[in-house]
């Protein structure tokens, strides 16, 4: 007989895109981490280290991989809202990356792909198994592209967001990054800064980012800018309550400007600070600066 007071966690995604990683980061936080599960076990898994007999497991991880029947995998999402029906806290974590980050990952590693059999090219396998983990994509409450991510960055959005967020809040990440660099592949929303004064124009403020006091003393005396974050703040309080009442987990909002920098910086930290007035988690997270790893409030 399965207790409500059980959490799951189910983390899915490509071959290296860090997996490992996550899990051994949810060991550290006191989860018992089963990997490599064969999906169609994981109910009786799930019974068998919470079944109250003994010592319990309150905190439990997974890792499910392309190696399951696609039947197997197809079917978990449904399984896994059985499991909610029953009162299990259930999230499913996606980790992803893009296809030249993987094969230089695989070229580091000399590791072979799970998916590279009968000769098949590395890209041939990256790209079936994108295919074969479409419903775990699809079905998950958190998806996190690790393409610009160290293990320790991970490891940070892993305790921060996934740990730290309580039975039924929503938790809100907005993150800062660089057109020029590229489109946060995890965001739900995309906000555009470049319409806005650059401060990299100015000799003083180009060497300074938007967590310096001079470029924010800049950025908040324009009145375009200001209008801007009018508007912002203004969608993500009218919509961040219409995705707690959909049940979402959680929602990640990208702030870019060119170089990710200046305005998407302070945008980000103008926007989470009037968030966390009245909702939490808030977190960022700049992913173009030297240190950009998961703030929490």
């Amino acid at each position: 007989m399965m207790t409500k007071d059980l959490r799951l966690i189910v983390v899915s995604g490509l071959s290296g895109s860090g997996k490992s990683v996550a899990l051994h980061a949810l060991e550290d936080l006191g989860y018992y981490c089963i990997d490599n599960i064969p999906a169609a076990l994981l109910k009786a898994a799930v019974a068998e280290v919470h079944s109250g007999e003994g010592q319990t497991a309150e905190l439990l991880a997974v890792g499910v991989d392309a190696r399951n029947r696609p039947n197997d995998l197809e079917a978990l999402p449904g399984l896994l809202g059985d499991l909610r029906e029953q009162g299990i806290r259930t999230d499913i974590v996606f980790l992803h990356a893009s296809d030249d980050v993987l094969l230089q990952r695989y070229s580091e590693s000399r590791r072979r792909h799970p998916l590279a059999v009968h000769g098949a090219g590395l890209r041939i396998a990256i790209s079936a198994e994108r295919d074969v983990l479409t419903a775990m994509h699809d079905a998950a409450d958190l998806i996190i592209d690790t393409s610009q991510t160290s293990v320790y960055e991970l490891a940070d959005a892993i305790r921060e967001r996934v740990d730290r967020r309580q039975s039924e809040s929503l938790s809100v990440l907005i993150e800062s990054f660089g057109f020029k660099h590229r489109i946060p592949a995890d965001a739900d929303f995309v906000f555009d800064m470049r319409c806005l004064p650059n401060p990299y124009w100015s000799h003083d403020l180009r060497e300074l980012n938007g967590l310096d006091d001079k470029v924010i003393q800049f950025l908040d005396g324009q009145e375009i800018f200001n209008a801007m974050y009018a508007d912002i703040i203004g969608f993500l309080n009218r919509w961040i309550p219409r995705f707690e009442d959909a049940h979402r987990s959680y929602l990640t909002v990208a702030i870019g400007c060119t170089g990710g920098q200046h305005r998407s910086v302070r945008m980000t930290e103008r926007l989470a600070a009037e968030l966390r007035k009245h909702h939490e988690p808030v977190l960022t997270r700049h992913n173009n600066l030297a240190n950009h790893r998961i703030h929490p409030n």
